[in-house]
C-alpha cells in the first residue's frame, strides 16, 4: 500500500530535520559512505588489476613462469574484489570490518508489502503455468490493467 501525500510530506520533514540535526548519522542511513567505500575498493582493484597485467607481461618477457603466474593471481584476486564491491557484496576484508555490531547500520527495505500473510510457496505445475497464474493475479488486483 503506497503512502498518502500527508505521510510522504511528514516523512520528508522528518528526513530534513534529521539531516540538519545530525548530518553524519543521516549520511550513514543513506548509505553514501558505504557506496563511497565500495567505489574506492573498485578503483583500487582496477589499479591492482593493471599492476597484475604488468607483472604478467614481465613474466612473459623475462620467460619466468613463476612471475607470470603471480601476475595472473594478482589479476584474478583484484577482479574478484572489484566485482564484489560493484555488486554490493562486501569482500572478505570489508565483511570483517563491518562485522562489529556498531558498524554497517543502514536502512533496509522491508521487502514486498503483504508477503507476511501469504501462504507458503507451492511448487506445482510447470513454470509457464506459475507465470500465467501470477499474471492473472496481478491483472485481477489492478482492475484489468
Amino acid at each position: 500500500m503506497p503512502l498518502s501525500e500527508e505521510e510522504l510530506r511528514l516523512l520528508e520533514q522528518m528526513e530534513r530535520a534529521l539531516s540538519q540535526e545530525d548530518p553524519k548519522f543521516a549520511s550513514t542511513l543513506r548509505g553514501t559512505s558505504f557506496r563511497r567505500a565500495a567505489r574506492r575498493r573498485a578503483i583500487l582493484a582496477g589499479v591492482a588489476f593493471a599492476a597484475g597485467i604488468a607483472i604478467l607481461m614481465t613474466g612473459v618477457i623475462t620467460q619466468l613462469p613463476v612471475v607470470g603466474i603471480a601476475g595472473f593471481v594478482v589479476m584474478l584476486l583484484s577482479a574478484t574484489v572489484a566485482l564484489a564491491s560493484l555488486r554490493g557484496r562486501p569482500s572478505a576484508a570489508a565483511a570483517a570490518q563491518q562485522a562489529h555490531p556498531s558498524r554497517g547500520f543502514s536502512v533496509i527495505d522491508g521487502g514486498k508489502a503483504g508477503r507476511r500473510g501469504r501462504a507458503p510457496h507451492r511448487q506445482h505445475g510447470s513454470f509457464m503455468e506459475r507465470v500465467e497464474e501470477r499474471w492473472r493475479r496481478r491483472r485481477d488486483q489492478s482492475g484489468g490493467w
